[in-house]
């Protein structure tokens, strides 16, 4: 038997490569002699760029950047190892879990650490950027990230603006920088929501993200206005495009002010991790996430899992921490079962200590069965 994991992290608990290899350990108790490989997966949030770097073999590079909040921080961005290609989290500098509960407020967050980052990246000479840009805690549509490379907001009395999602509905000009010279910017970006209106940045997903009723109306007037003004004479399309809506509007942030270009997330990283090849050589998929409930038909990565493996009729199952799904979705999924690795009823702090040991005693039973 050959076995292929590919997990995603679980959130808390575990890192995609421990989970992945909690997996290993329990197919290999069940069959020691089974062929298995490990492929620690992400879903274009935090540990994206970390992922990519260690499979490629990059190097990992740390800097002192602003939090949302600009606060010093340490964060990481992975370079690969012929220096060409720079791998960037948004959630290292940006991220929503960086912040306490009480102090989230998409009006008073900033992407200011990652345009550190990006400026960083270019200073080490790199050609190329890939962009993850999940688990946001911005609504500035990219404006920090903009004025860290060389942009300037003014009010309406030429004073400079802070670039937070507060000040958007009260910019009036907007100056880019003499000379930007970015390399290429691939955002990595699985959302389809445009930049504003229902289905918007504010409207859809402001409120995980700590804004109220009235802070969500004030921060899409705010994304709104922002496209009167730039880009010049083509902002309110460019709005409207799907992506554009994703990590608070950073994804408009990154088209209009730095030229970039959205690509599928979950497609970009499999093919960078080269997936399908592996996939080829295995007899099982064994994946894995935190949580597996309805809303995991709106995200990719299982669901990009599953599409592929149809294609070489390849079983899939999925070992999860929370398994909220009734028969009908996990089929949906395109699973071909799914697993609670509970393995009696508990709190939620003792399970998250038992993550590894529970993976590892539900893998075993799986592979048992299979055999």
């Amino acid at each position: 038997m050959n076995v292929l994991i590919a997990a995603d992290s679980f959130k808390d608990s575990l890192a995609a490569p421990q989970v992945c290899q909690a997996i290993q350990r329990g197919v290999q108790l069940a069959a020691p002699d089974a062929a298995t490989q490990i492929l620690p997966l992400a879903d274009g949030g935090e540990g994206t760029a970390r992922i990519l770097t260690d499979h490629l073999h990059g190097q990992w590079i740390e800097i002192e950047v602003s939090d949302p909040l600009f606060r010093p921080i340490r964060a990481g961005y992975g370079l690969s190892a012929d220096g060409k290609t720079a791998f960037i989290d948004m959630a290292q500098a940006s991220g929503l879990e960086l912040l306490a509960p009480d102090e989230r407020d998409p009006l008073l967050t900033t992407s200011y650490g990652t345009g550190q980052l990006i400026q960083h990246a270019k200073e080490q000479g790199a050609e190329k950027i890939l962009l993850g840009i999940g688990g946001s805690a911005t609504n500035d549509a990219g404006m920090g990230m903009a004025i860290a490379l060389g942009y300037s907001f003014l009010d309406e009395e030429g004073f400079a603006l802070q670039g937070v999602g507060g000040n958007l509905i009260h910019i009036r000009t907007i100056r880019p920088p003499v000379h930007l010279d970015l390399p290429q910017i691939d955002v990595l970006c699985d959302v389809q929501n445009p930049l504003y209106g229902p289905q918007g940045a504010a409207h859809v997903f402001a409120a995980q993200k700590g804004a109220g009723p009235l802070a969500i109306e004030q921060l899409d007037e705010g994304l709104q206005h922002l496209t009167q003004i730039w880009p010049p004479h083509t902002g309110p399309q460019l709005a409207l495009e799907p992506g554009t809506g994703a990590a608070g509007g950073l994804g408009f942030g990154t088209r209009a002010f730095l030229n970039a270009t959205l690509r599928p997330g979950i497609a970009t990283i499999l093919e960078l991790l080269h997936f399908e090849e592996a996939l080829k050589q295995c007899d099982l998929l064994l994946t894995g996430e935190g949580r597996i409930d309805e809303q995991t038909l709106q995200g990719k990565l299982i669901k990009g899992l599953t599409f592929i493996a149809a294609n070489y009729n390849k079983p899939v199952v999925a070992l999860c921490g929370s398994l909220q799904a009734d028969p009908a979705t996990i089929k949906r999924l395109g699973l071909k079962a799914a697993f609670s690795i509970l393995r009696q009823p508990t709190d939620l702090q003792t399970a998250l200590k038992h993550t590894a040991a529970d993976l590892e005693h539900l893998a075993f039973n799986i592979i048992r069965i299979m055999k």
